[in-house]
């Protein structure tokens, strides 16, 4: 088997065996196997949807090519959604925290000489 659709495979239910799976989908059960897998997709509506899913491809020789296409594409969201969220963070720089920390002290100094100011005429 392909480990590409054993890959796609990988979130099911782990009661089912990936190979079991696509054993069902090319026909190669014996029929008490078959019905035990057809037990478990009615039971289980994740693993109903996953063999319809499959069963649509008309052509199953491009299955691996469509399993690559959509890795690819994913990894392209996840890397995109990365990138969108470091941007959102602050990040660590020590400078900007001495500038904070820089200011506050100038803020009560000043606070302090204009306080003693006014008090003494």
């Amino acid at each position: 088997m392909n480990d590409d659709l054993k890959d796609i495979l990988s979130n099911l239910n782990r009661e089912i065996e990936q190979d079991k799976l696509l054993d069902y989908l090319h026909k190669k059960l014996p029929a008490p196997e078959a019905h035990e897998v057809e037990k478990q997709m009615a039971d289980d509506a994740f693993v109903n949807d996953a063999v319809e899913g499959l069963e649509a491809f008309n052509k199953k020789q491009d299955l691996p090519s469509y399993v690559e296409l959509l890795n690819r594409d994913l990894r392209k969201q996840l890397k995109k959604k990365k990138a969108r969220k470091d941007k959102r963070k602050l990040k660590d720089q020590p400078w900007v925290y001495f500038t904070i920390i820089l200011l506050l002290i100038l803020t009560i100094i000043c606070f302090v000489l204009v306080k003693k100011y006014f008090n003494n005429p």
